[in-house]
C-alpha cells in the first residue's frame, strides 16, 4: 500500500498520456457470395425477422421485446463486475470498486410483476393504473372515457387529445362501440373477439397484453381499449395529428431532380420513400429506441441486395441504446457510429428521399426518425459525402468535372490559409517576386503578424456565419452578405488586415461553401484551424506532418464495418461512380465494398437497343 502511495503521483502524471479508453466491439462486414449464403444468415437472423418486419404501429413487440432482453441483462450480471482492474502506467495492478446500482424503488418492483402478469381482467384496477401512469386528472391532454358495451359491459378509452383523430374515435369507435343493434348477432362467448370482428370498423388494430405496451401505444397517438373481465386490451390505430406539409430541400437544393424533401412525421418519410422503390423487397422494420421516452425509429433496406450481416449490426447497435431521451438523427449518430471521438462524419445524412433510394438500392441501410425531417444512411465512405444528389440526373462528363471541382474545393477550404501563413512567414523564396512585392507593400502598413491578421479574419467571417444562420429569414443572408463586405472594406481601409488576405478568406469560404455533405464542411472548418496552426509554427513541414496524421487517422475509420477510405484504400474493384463517373451504361456493378447479395445491378449490354434486341416481353 505505501509503495502504491509512493508511486501514485507519477502513475496518474503518466496515465494522462498513456491511458486509452476501453475498446468496444468491432463490426467487420462479412463477404457473402451467393443467394445459399444469404439464407444461411438469414436463418442467424431468425425468420421472423425476415417474413415478419415489424410495421410502425407494432410497438407494444418492439416494447416488450426490449424489457424482456433488459431484465436478462441484469440477472446475467455477475458478481465479478464489482470488482473491475485496470493496469496504470507503472505497471500496478489497482483494485477499483465498481459504481453501485441504485436500488430500484418498490413502486419499479411493482409495475415489472404487473407487466408480468399482463393486463388485469378487474377494469377498475386498470383505469386506475393508467390514471395514475398517465398522471390523470393533471395531465388535461390525456382523455379516458368511460361507456358500456351493449349497455351491459363497462369499457373504457384512453389516448392523447391532439395526437389521435377525434372524427375517427367518435364516428368510428365510440359510435360502433355504443351502438346496441350491432350487439344482435352476439350469441354469448369472448365479447373481446366479437367487437374486434364484428364492431370495429377500423383498417388497424393489435391485442395488446401488459400496461407498457398500452401506454406506448397511446404516447404515440393510439386509442387503446380496456374491457370489463378481460385480460387484456386492443389498441385502435387512430393517429391523426398535425403535421407540416411537404417541402422543397433547402441544405441540398438541387436544379436537376426531385424537388421533395422528407418532414418530421415518420409515416410520410417511409411512404416517400417506398414511392421511389416500388420493390416487394424493400424492407421496413420499426423499432424503439431509449428507456422512458420510447422514441420511434425505422430501418429500411433491400432484401436480396443488402448484406443482412449489416442488417443484424444496426439492429444491434439500435436496441443497446441506454439513455432515457434520443431527439433525432443528431443525438442518434452519435450513439451508433464506429468512433464517436473523430471530428470525420461517419453516418450520412440527407433530407432528400431519392437519395436515400438510391443507396437503399446499392445496398446500404438507412434510418429514419420520428421528429426529424432527416435520413441517416450507413455505411458511408468519403466519396459519398462528396456526391451531390444532382450527379444522378446528370450527363457522366458533367458529374465528373462538378465532382473534381469539389475535391478542389476540400482542398481549398483545408488548406489555402494555413498555405499562406507558411508562404508568408517561412517560404518567401517560393514566391515569385511581383506577387512578393505586392504582399509585402499590402502589409506594410499592418500593425499584427500575419498569423494574428489571419486568425482574426476567420474568427470574424465564423461570427457572421453563425449569425446569418441565427437571424430568421432572409435578413439572415442579407446580414451575412452585407456583414461581410462591410466588415472586409472597413478593416482594409483602416490598415488592420491586408487585402490579399481577405481574398484568401473568401476563397476559402467558397470552398466550404460548395462541400455538399454539411456535416463534412464543419469538420474540415475544424481542421482548417489546426493546420493554420502547425502552418503558422513549422511551415510545409508542419503541413506535412498534419497531412499524414490527417491520413492515418482516416486511414483508420471505419462505418461499420467498412473502411471510409474505400475503395480507394483498401483497394478494391470500382464500381465506376467514385470521382470519376463511368457512362451509365458502364457502371454494372454496385460499390464492392459494402459486400451485398448481389453485386450486379444490370448487365453488360444494358442498351439493347444497340445490338438491335426486341424490348422485354416482345421477344418470341
Amino acid at each position: 500500500m505505501a509503495e502504491e502511495k509512493k508511486q501514485g503521483f507519477f502513475a496518474k502524471l503518466g496515465s494522462i498520456f498513456t491511458y486509452q479508453p476501453p475498446e468496444h466491439d468491432t463490426f467487420v462486414l462479412p463477404e457473402l457470395g451467393d443467394e445459399e449464403n444469404y439464407r444461411a444468415s438469414a436463418e442467424d437472423m431468425g425468420q421472423a425477422d425476415l417474413k415478419n418486419y415489424m410495421d410502425q404501429d407494432d410497438l407494444m413487440k418492439a416494447a416488450g421485446e426490449k424489457k424482456k432482453d433488459e431484465n436478462k441483462d441484469k440477472d446475467e450480471k455477475d458478481e465479478k463486475e464489482k470488482e473491475i482492474k485496470r493496469q496504470t502506467s507503472a505497471g500496478l495492478l489497482r483494485r477499483v470498486r465498481s459504481r453501485k446500482e441504485p436500488k430500484e424503488p418498490e413502486e419499479n418492483k411493482q409495475n415489472a410483476s404487473k407487466e408480468e402478469t399482463g393486463v388485469s381482467p378487474d377494469i377498475n384496477f386498470s383505469r386506475e393504473l393508467i390514471k395514475k401512469e398517465l398522471n390523470v386528472p393533471t395531465s388535461v391532454d390525456v382523455v379516458v372515457r368511460d361507456f358500456k358495451l351493449n349497455g351491459k359491459v363497462d369499457a373504457f378509452l384512453v389516448f392523447i387529445d391532439g395526437m389521435a383523430d377525434r372524427d375517427v374515435i367518435n364516428n368510428f369507435i365510440l359510435r360502433q362501440l355504443m351502438n346496441r343493434n350491432l350487439y344482435d348477432k352476439y350469441e354469448g362467448g369472448s365479447m373481446f373477439d366479437y367487437v374486434k370482428e364484428n364492431v370495429l370498423s377500423v383498417h388497424q388494430v393489435a391485442d395488446l397484453t401488459d400496461y407498457d405496451s398500452a401506454i406506448n401505444q397511446a404516447l404515440f397517438g393510439v386509442t387503446v381499449l380496456f374491457i370489463d373481465r378481460v385480460g387484456k386490451c386492443l389498441a385502435v390505430d387512430t393517429r391523426g395529428f398535425e403535421k407540416r406539409n411537404i417541402d422543397k430541400p433547402i441544405i441540398e437544393a438541387v436544379v436537376k431532380g426531385s424537388q421533395e424533401a422528407f418532414t418530421e412525421n415518420l409515416k410520410t418519410s417511409m411512404i416517400q420513400i417506398r414511392r421511389i422503390i416500388k420493390n416487394k423487397d424493400l424492407v421496413n422494420e420499426f423499432l424503439t429506441v431509449g428507456d422512458s421516452d420510447q422514441s420511434g425509429a425505422s430501418i429500411m433496406y433491400v432484401r436480396g441486395i443488402t448484406n443482412p450481416s449489416l442488417v443484424k449490426e444496426v439492429k444491434r447497435r439500435l436496441k443497446s441504446i441506454k439513455a432515457d431521451f434520443v431527439m433525432g438523427d443528431g443525438m442518434l449518430e452519435q450513439f451508433i457510429e464506429d468512433d464517436p471521438w473523430k471530428i470525420v462524419p461517419q453516418v450520412l445524412t440527407t433530407e432528400r428521399p431519392d437519395r436515400v433510394a438510391s443507396h437503399l438500392m446499392q445496398g446500404r441501410v438507412a434510418i429514419l426518425t420520428e421528429s426529424t425531417p432527416l435520413a441517416m444512411v450507413v455505411p458511408a465512405t468519403l466519396s459519398t459525402f462528396l456526391h451531390s444528389p444532382e450527379d444522378v440526373h446528370l450527363r457522366w462528363q458533367f458529374g465528373t468535372f462538378l465532382r473534381l471541382i469539389r475535391v478542389f474545393a476540400v482542398l481549398i477550404a483545408l488548406l489555402l490559409p494555413a498555405l499562406y501563413i507558411s508562404l508568408v512567414n517561412f517560404h518567401q523564396e517560393m514566391i515569385p517576386t511581383e506577387l512578393l512585392v505586392s504582399i509585402a507593400s499590402s502589409r506594410e502598413a499592418v500593425p499584427f503578424p500575419s498569423i494574428v491578421e489571419l486568425l482574426l479574419m476567420e474568427i470574424s467571417f465564423e461570427l457572421i456565419r453563425e449569425a446569418g444562420l441565427r437571424v430568421p429569414g432572409i435578413i439572415g443572408t442579407t446580414l451575412g452578405i452585407i456583414g461581410a463586405l462591410i466588415l472586409g472594406q472597413a478593416a482594409v481601409a483602416a490598415n488592420i488586415v491586408s487585402p490579399i488576405l481577405i481574398i484568401v478568406v473568401a476563397v476559402t469560404a467558397l470552398g466550404n461553401f460548395a462541400i455538399p455533405s454539411y456535416t463534412l464542411a464543419f469538420a474540415v472548418r475544424i481542421f482548417r484551424f489546426f493546420f493554420i496552426a502547425l502552418g503558422a509554427s513549422l511551415g510545409f513541414f508542419g503541413m506535412s506532418a498534419g497531412l499524414v496524421l490527417l491520413g492515418a487517422m482516416m486511414c483508420s475509420i471505419k462505418s461499420f464495418g467498412v473502411p471510409f477510405l474505400a475503395p480507394a484504400w483498401p483497394r478494391t474493384q470500382d464500381s465506376g461512380d467514385l470521382i470519376i463517373r463511368k457512362p451509365i451504361w458502364k457502371r454494372e456493378r454496385r460499390p464492392d465494398e459494402l459486400n451485398t447479395l448481389n453485386k450486379i445491378k444490370q448487365p453488360g449490354v444494358s442498351m439493347g437497343w444497340v445490338k438491335g434486341e426486341p424490348p422485354a416481353g416482345e421477344k418470341e
